[in-house]
């Protein structure tokens, strides 16, 4: 399987080169050549499937010959060693949650599977990589946490400073070894800039191979597509249509979901619930796209003002705004319509959401309003306690802090302070 550059002005790859170069040379992100559907059978007999199995018929035809079937069972085996459970909190309305990994977020698939795969290709050519990552919140850690290790492996993370909850930062500075933090003086937007930046310095890329962890990178992004494929596996014996409500910042989760549909699984529609940084939204009903600064919410991983992912999904749909119409519904809410969300569920239905979730649950309800017989899973992407604060205020209760995070609550916070691209290139070339 070769993966070409969305700009189309660069050499199509392998699997393997696109996820070691991480962004094509022309700016562009990288596609796979084709995607061939499983087989009917595979859908109707899914449920005599585990989930070790479902993933790696999912993906094998986009690694290729790169990783032996045997390494990559290997690989995916290790990945997914947690449950993601469909859990029905009322008629017609169930979430998907995908915070039982190691780090308490959906991201621990893709960082995990990504590391696993890098690790391989160094290992074999004993190279060093340098892996430059932004983070809006959870990426940091979980990419952190998978990456950690990894011999040939070097992590350099950046986070705007201010707007990551205290627990992701902890996630994300407080490990050490191959992993580094620089704390920048300004949003995501300008940490992804920088990371965008850095992928076109020659005298960078002279002197190191730079990759990414983000979402851009195929490996981070194509693993998401498992969630669905789960979460179908348990649905389906609902026998009605199934709906994905996503909370959707960099659009990578809700791009894989429809890479899961283009490989036949069953759905009938997709919702893009954002929040006030309503970019898709406004593109939905104007058909124009308009990148604007993000604004900082209470949602911050989905605090981006020009979503990366974005142009995928209007790739899988042929760019045609009809289409993409028909597949995808894209709303906003503000933090008090999500805070209003997070006390309704735990009122209503004795659960906990974050909320990014929250936000999945808004989007849902609003598209079920004029489709009600609906099954409709909107997915909580993170644990409530990464949103500590936020959460109790909102529901007036104390939440307990699960033994993973509050072991490294006291550990001490190393960060470098930066605010120019210029201080990241120093650091790069001399760290």
């Amino acid at each position: 399987m070769n993966f070409y550059s969305l700009n189309k002005q660069a050499p199509s790859v392998s699997f393997k080169d696109a996820v070691v170069q991480g962004i094509a040379p022309d700016r562009g992100l990288y596609f796979p050549e084709s995607i061939t559907p499983l087989t009917a059978s595979f859908f109707e007999n899914i449920e005599d499937l585990s989930n070790h199995e479902i993933a790696f018929l999912a993906i094998r035809q986009f690694v290729g010959d790169e990783i032996p079937e045997a390494k990559l069972k290997e690989i995916i085996a290790d990945v997914l060693d947690f449950d993601f459970p469909v859990v029905e909190l009322e008629e017609n309305v169930a979430t998907l949650e995908l915070f039982h990994g190691p780090t308490l977020a959906f991201k621990d698939v893709g960082a995990r599977f990504m590391a696993r795969c890098l690790g391989e290709f160094s290992a074999k050519e004993n190279n060093e990589v340098t892996v430059l990552v932004a983070t809006s919140g959870d990426t940091g850690g979980a990419v952190a946490n998978g990456f950690l290790g990894v011999k040939g492996v070097k992590v350099v993370i950046l986070y705007p400073s201010g707007k990551v909850s205290d627990i992701q930062e902890k996630q994300l500075t407080t490990l050490g070894k191959n992993i580094s933090a620089l704390e920048v003086d300004g949003t995501f937007d300008d940490c992804q800039r920088m990371v965008k930046t850095a992928f076109l310095d020659e005298e960078l890329l002279k002197n190191m191979q730079l990759t990414s962890a983000n979402s851009i990178n195929v490996a981070r992004w194509l693993p998401q597509l498992f969630y669905f494929l789960f979460a179908y596996k348990q649905a389906k014996s609902k026998g009605k249509d199934i709906v994905f409500s996503i909370p959707s910042g960099n659009f990578g989760n809700i791009c894989a979901g429809v890479m899961a549909q283009k490989l036949g699984m069953p759905c009938k529609h997709f919702i893009a619930a954002t929040n006030v940084n309503d970019i898709v939204p406004s593109f939905m009903k104007t058909g124009k796209y308009e990148p604007k600064p993000s604004i900082a919410t209470i949602s911050n991983a989905m605090d981006v003002g020009d979503p990366s992912n974005f142009i995928r999904i209007r790739h899988l749909y042929n760019d045609d705004f009809e289409t993409i119409s028909k597949n995808i519904s894209s709303y906003s809410f503000t933090d008090e319509e999500t805070k209003e969300a997070m006390l309704e569920i735990y009122n209503d239905c004795s659960y906990v959401a974050d909320p990014h979730g929250a936000v999945g649950y808004l989007g849902l309800k609003k598209y079920q309003q004029n489709h009600p017989n609906t099954y409709g899973i909107f997915l909580e992407t993170a644990h409530p306690v990464k949103f500590l604060d936020i959460v109790e205020e909102t529901i007036r209760e104390n939440i307990d802090l699960p033994e993973k995070i509050a072991k490294i609550m006291d550990k001490k916070k190393k960060a470098i302070a930066i605010s120019t691209y210029d201080e990241l290139k120093n650091y790069l070339l001399t760290k």
